[in-house]
This record gives C-alpha cells, structure tokens and sequence, in this order.
C-alpha cells in the first residue's frame, strides 16, 4: 500500500473521500504517494479557518513572525538533499536542480523571517498646521495561493512566506501533478509554532478546489502562476467580486545573439536558458534572434552542443535534462514538433522520444532553424525542451524581433557592446533583462515579474511583495 496524505485545515489532518496516484515521470512504476483530492466542502472549511484565525494572526507580534518563519526555513534547509530526492521524482527535475530549488525555498522563508522585523511606514506633516500624517501598512487578510508544478517546492514558498510574514492567512492549493514538495512544506509548517488556521493545504483539481477558491467571497486575494488562460479567468473573477489579484502566466522569452558575442557563452546560456529542466519554466527562451554575422557559426555550434546532453532518469549522476512532467505535457511537446515541421523550419537535432532504463516521458531536446516570427512555435509557448533559431539582420532586427510578442517575462542578450547591452536594458520589453546570462535563474530577494501577457498585478519576491499582500492605510492626528 502506498502511503497516503491528508490536507492540512484548522491545524488538522485530514482524510479526503479520495486520493490521488503522485507519478514519478521518471519511472512511471515509482507512486511517490496518494494525495488528498479536497472537494468544495473542504475547500470552504480552510477557508473558515484562516478567516477565524485572521484576527490574533494579523495583529500578532513580529518576533513571533519572524522566528516560526525562520524554522520553517532552517528545516528545509537542512533537509534539502532529501527534499530534493521528494522534488526530482515527482516534478522531473535532475537532483542537483532539484536541491538547488530547495535550497532556494529555504532561503526565502528565512528572508521574510528577516523581512517581518524590517517593515515601516512614514510619518509626513499635513498641509494643515498642528496635524501629522501616518502611511502604514496592515496585512490583506485571507490569501488564496495557486501554484503551479513546474517549481513545485520554490513558488509556494516565494508565495506562503510574504503571506505570512506580513500577517496574513493562507490556502494553498499545489498543483495536482505535484502536491509532494508542498506536502512537505506545510508538514513543516505545522510543527513551526503556527497558530491553527494560519496555513492551510487543500490539495486537488484546479477545476473544483481552484475554482472553490476564487469564487469565495471570504478570500480578499488571490496570488495565481499558471497558464494565460486560466489566469485570465481568475482574474475576471476576481475583480467581478473586489478581490485583489495577482498573476504570472505564460512566456515567449527572447534570447538576442548579436556578432560580437562570444560563441561559447552564447551557446552555453543558449543551452541553459533553452533545454535545461526540461524547458519547464516560465523563464526559458525558446526564441534564439541570431544576427546574421553569427548565425551559421551558431546554429552549428548548438547542434553540436546540444550531442552532449544526456537525457535521462532525473535521480541518476549524470543527467543533464530529466523527463517532462506528465504524459498530457509530452503529447503537447511532440505534437509543437510536427507543428513545426509542417510550417517549414528545419529540424536541427532532437524531436524525437528518448528510451531510458524506465518507463518515463523522456523527450530529447529539439532546436528548429530557418524559423520566422510568423510561425506558430516563434508565437506560442511550447513549455518544453523545444527551441527555434530566428535569423535578423542587426541589432535592430534583434530588438523588434525580441519585442514583437505578446508576451514580456524576460530577455536575454549575448554581447561584448556595451552600447548596446544598455539600450536592449532599456528598450526589451520585459519585467527581467539579462545580459550575457541565461534568461532563467532569478534571486530570491529581488522581484520576479513580467509585462503584457505574462504578468498581471504587483511583483513577487523581495520587498515587493508586500505590494500585494499589504494594503496601506492612511492616518491622520491632530
């Protein structure tokens, strides 16, 4: 019998009517557990319980606060390794990626235990004499948290710590492909010094627990990572109801080559960016702008490249690129590969399914040339370890090209200009630049977020994250 685990609500476990099979994409053979299916019932029971809970929470001392937040971060630190094991067989990602992920987890709740003791607020003078000014800021209240799996122990830990720092209460719904990691962190949670119904998990479908959420009037925000469309409708009803929102969604990041960057370093962060965990994060650049000075010499130094990439089960020394999450993920991979080819860009290497030891969704990675900003894979984001290469003229090009998406996550640039590494800082239209570096692997204490389609309401991480999680209230004294 595999073992089975329950939600989290009013500081309780507890049983659901069903459970969920948590799959190793791996290993297909490995059930990492049975998860919790929450129905609407539940949903509303956590609910409740954050919401009683809200009152002493949210008017609690910053010590307090401060020094639960920080267990729960020292835990997960020095349990990162076996954390990391949890992580790499149900999401997919390789072990060292996957520590590395925890590792971050660990540090973000351990910020925001610091984070707790660092709030302030301003005292102004009013245009009336004798008549001072206070800006404070007070928590938000009932928060409800939707992560998605592709950073299964990362981004409902950059989520739940702010909540929590700054005195609000929470429901975390994980996503359903991988409950595990946030399992684990609200096992941790529960033995930091919480007070009941601070942190709740309701595991489940985003369908009826997500939907369950949103729809609440006793939740004052929700923060959503996900897909456009289902964030678009979070959002729709979330202002139908006056509740605060906050979104990050798709990406179509670009990765601009110019001639005089140094081919190795383009082809390496090309690679990182591009193919590594899986092409699974809302960061990776699927579209390489090239100039036309590098271009060839590029395209051929990625093909030969990328025969250096091992493909394999996500626990073992060695793997450079572990399976994609889920049969539905592969199927969507494969079938933006025919896409491709249909519309005439040239296969350069990959496209093809990967046989390992296990049974697992192993997918090589594919790079496409001769593409053009009108294809569909140049327009949509694949979320895989699929990647097509764009052929410009100049900088200029580069930067058009770069732009013309609806999409404004990040962009990268590879070049030895600092002419023109500080106008594409300034010009890409994008939450996140980077130069001469990959467009995936963002710091935990600064902000994370995108313009246009990517992203919607304030920034995450960092200081600013109290932008959403606070409101600010103004007092007057005479």
């Amino acid at each position: 019998m595999n073992k089975r685990y329950d939600n989290y609500i009013g500081g309780q476990w507890v049983a659901a009517a069903s459970y969920s099979h948590n799959i190793n994409p791996s290993d297909l053979a490995d059930v990492v557990g049975e998860y919790a299916q929450a129905d609407a019932t539940q949903v509303d029971q956590a609910i409740a319980a954050a919401r009683a809970a809200f009152p002493a929470w949210s008017t609690s001392g910053i010590q307090a606060r401060s020094d639960a937040l920080d267990k729960v971060g020292s835990e997960i630190l020095a349990r990162r390794e076996e954390l990391g094991v949890l992580l790499a067989r149900e999401e997919g990602k390789t072990l060292p990626e996957a520590i590395g992920e925890v590792t971050r987890a660990g540090n973000i709740f351990k910020f925001y235990a610091g984070e707790c003791l660092r709030q302030a607020g301003e005292v102004l003078a009013s245009v009336r004499p004798g008549v001072s000014v206070e800006v404070t800021r007070e928590p938000l209240g009932v928060i409800g948290l939707i992560t998605p799996w592709n950073f299964p122990i990362a981004i409902p830990a950059w989520k739940v710590a702010p909540a929590l720092a700054y005195g609000n209460c929470v429901v975390l719904k994980p996503a359903d492909l991988v409950p595990g990691c946030a399992w684990a962190i609200a096992e941790i949670i529960s033995r930091a010094g919480f007070p009941a119904g601070v942190f709740n998990l309701v595991m489940g479908s985003g369908r009826v627990v997500g939907e369950a959420i949103v729809q609440n009037k006793q939740v004052d925000g929700v923060s959503f990572t996900g897909s456009v469309g289902v964030g678009r409708s979070i959002a729709a009803s979330c202002v139908a109801r006056g509740a605060k929102v906050q979104l990050e969604m798709g990406g179509k990041n670009p990765q601009v080559i110019l001639d005089d960057a140094d081919l190795k370093t383009a082809v390496e962060l090309s690679v990182q960016s591009a193919f590594y965990s899986t092409g699974q994060r809302c960061t990776a650049s699927s579209r390489l702008i090239v100039t036309a000075g590098i271009h060839d010499q590029f395209v051929a130094a990625m093909a030969e490249r990328m025969q250096s990439i091992t493909v394999g089960n996500a626990l073992e020394k060695g793997t450079d690129i572990g399976p994609v999450v889920s049969q539905a993920q592969l199927e969507q991979d494969l079938r933006y590969i025919e896409i491709g080819k249909a519309e005439g860009a040239r296969l350069v290497c990959g496209g093809e399914r990967v046989s390992c030891a296990q049974d697992g969704y192993y997918l090589a990675p594919t790079l496409f040339a001769d593409c053009t900003a009108d294809m569909r894979i140049s327009r949509e984001e694949i979320f895989g370890p699929v990647a097509n290469i764009i052929k410009v003229a100049d900088y200029d090009e580069a930067l058009a090209m770069a732009n013309a998406t609806e999409f404004g996550l990040s962009a990268g640039i590879c070049t030895t200009s600092l002419k023109y590494a500080n106008h594409y800082k300034r010009h890409a239209q994008a939450g996140m630049v980077m130069v001469n570096l990959p467009t995936a692997g963002v710091d935990y204490h600064v902000p994370f977020g995108g313009r246009k389609g990517s992203s919607y309401g304030s920034r995450e991480q960092g200081k600013y994250a109290q932008e959403f999680y606070t409101t600010v209230k103004t007092t007057y004294v005479g």
